[in-house]
């Protein structure tokens, strides 16, 4: 009996300790969830009533040519930045583990535009890719390259924005040289006393070892870019002719400029889905290429 009063005692003072996160969940995330998925099946614009409507809001998806245009913008962004992104990071964190001088100023340097508000962030970049007086522009007149209308031609906003997102890539750098820093150096000598050069070394015994991370980084990266909104609302709206119109910006628009809040629950749930079906794609594939100490 006394076993079993202490254990339920330790339950009890778990459950305390984890209250403010389960209070958290279910009041922020499990309960705005369930509202989206029963508004999916509603009409509503917050001024009458909802009315039940079936699956109209999910068959318009279907009828709706902006959603796949949407899809198709949203996918582009977080399928290129984020390989750039990360493939910046892990050069970035490889360089940055070297005995060099002033490292920790670079370190610093690199990650401050993580720590720059979203909305500073895209007027500075706006700024800068303006077609007449931007910074880019005058960049690329050093090498004989007229002025292009970043933000305003349809095939450069999205590379325009790949570019400006990835150098926000502090995290990611900071994350790999955590785990550039474990990478054991028994098996470093190891590959150096069986003859391997430097290159050799970092492909055969560093990148091994810093697949999980490298795993655990694109996985949170496409997640995060596939949510991309407030630089497209701020520095586009959306254009040139719907060219940055991102999934979540369209979402937006549904909810409160035109108040269709039952469709953009259903917009909501089908990026959720497909966010869902990308990110268990990616568990599956990552035995393929992914590998642990312990296997």
């Amino acid at each position: 009996m006394a076993a079993n009063s202490f254990r339920r005692r330790e339950i009890l003072e778990g459950y305390l300790f984890a209250a403010p996160f389960i209070i958290g969940f279910l009041v922020f995330i499990a309960f705005p969830m369930g509202w989206a998925l029963l508004l999916t099946f509603q009409k509503y614009n917050l001024l009458a009533p909802a009315s039940f409507v079936g699956l109209a809001n999910v068959q318009q998806i279907f009828a709706d040519p902006k959603v796949g245009k949407s899809l198709w913008s949203t996918a582009y962004f977080a399928f290129t930045s984020v390989p750039l992104q990360l493939a910046l990071a892990f050069a970035c964190a490889v360089l940055l583990n070297q005995p060099l001088r002033g490292r920790n100023f670079y370190r610093t340097a690199l990650y401050i535009p993580v720590i720059v508000p979203i909305v500073v962030s895209a007027f500075i970049w706006q700024r800068a890719y303006h077609p007449d007086f931007g910074i880019i522009n005058e960049v690329l007149r050093w090498f004989g390259i007229g002025p292009r209308a970043w933000l305003f031609e349809p095939a450069l906003a999205i590379p325009a924005f790949v570019f400006m997102r990835i150098w926000v890539m502090g995290t990611q750098m900071v994350i790999f040289l955590a785990g550039l820093q474990n990478v054991p150096a028994a098996l470093l000598e190891a590959a150096a006393l069986d003859g391997a050069g430097p290159w050799r070394k970092f492909w055969n015994v560093t990148v091994p070892l810093m697949t999980p991370i490298i795993f655990f980084n694109l996985i949170v990266g496409l997640i995060g870019n596939f949510q991309v909104f407030a630089p497209a609302l701020i520095m586009t709206q959306g254009g040139p002719q719907d060219a940055t119109l991102f999934m979540v910006l369209y979402i937006y628009r549904n909810a409160f400029e035109y108040s269709k809040l039952g469709y953009a629950a259903a917009l909501s749930w089908l990026l959720f889905i497909i966010v869902i079906i990308l990110t268990g794609l990616q568990f599956r594939l990552s035995g393929r290429w992914v590998y642990y100490e312990t296997d």
